[in-house]
């Protein structure tokens, strides 16, 4: 893992010099520059801190298996960087305890790796941390729930109150609601019980 600290009188030239010696191009490395104030009779001083994104997953690994291993358990890794966008995923002997009831677990270790690089970086970066491919069979199984009981809603007359959701599961009804017939979603409540209301509308 290779992280550089070099110092420059300009931004411009920090981040030059940060891309030559990580033999990168700046959409391909994670930094943050600090001003350094000069004394008397001296100009000020840039220091850069800088990554590349490739590194940056290695870090974020080591730091994920540090704490996964203080749960007792081991997890393999695949990981993706594309378009800025890094994605982990993650598999294990028991992948429910990584999961955590409901995906809070998943998110927590989520939460923690944004929060470490957004210390060190001071910049966030989007990073999709996943364990067996949960987001994706949630995103379905929220998917066909909502659909399913909007149908019903729709011939019935009767709004459904759905069960507590974080943000993102009430984006995703909203999402795959938000064109169908008959049908109007509203999300009420406070968090962490907030839900999504499906209600019935004239056709």
């Amino acid at each position: 893992m290779k992280e550089v600290v070099l110092e420059a009188k300009t931004k411009e030239e920090a981040i030059r010099l940060a891309t030559e010696k990580l033999n990168a191009n700046i959409d391909e490395i994670i930094y943050t520059i600090e001003e350094e104030k000069g004394r008397l009779f001296k100009a000020a001083n840039y220091k850069i801190k800088a990554m590349t994104l490739i590194d940056l997953v290695e870090k974020i690994k080591e730091y994920l298996e540090e704490v996964i291993k203080n749960l007792g358990m081991e997890a393999n890794f695949e990981t993706s960087v594309r378009d800025r966008k890094i994605n982990i995923g993650m598999y294990s002997d028991n992948n429910a305890i990584l999961i955590g009831k409901n995906g809070q677990t998943l998110k927590a270790l989520e939460t923690l790796v944004k929060q470490k690089i957004m210390n060190e970086y001071r910049t966030s970066i989007y990073i999709n941390i996943d364990v067996e491919n949960y987001k994706e069979k949630r995103i379905q199984n929220l998917e066909s729930l909502a659909k399913k009981t909007a149908r019903e809603v729709r011939s019935t007359k009767v709004e459904a109150t759905l069960e507590n959701m974080n943000s993102f599961e009430r984006r995703v009804v909203h999402n795959v609601l938000t064109n169908f017939k008959g049908v109007t979603t509203t999300s009420e409540g406070e968090e962490p019980n907030r839900h999504v209301i499906i209600k019935p509308t004239e056709e």
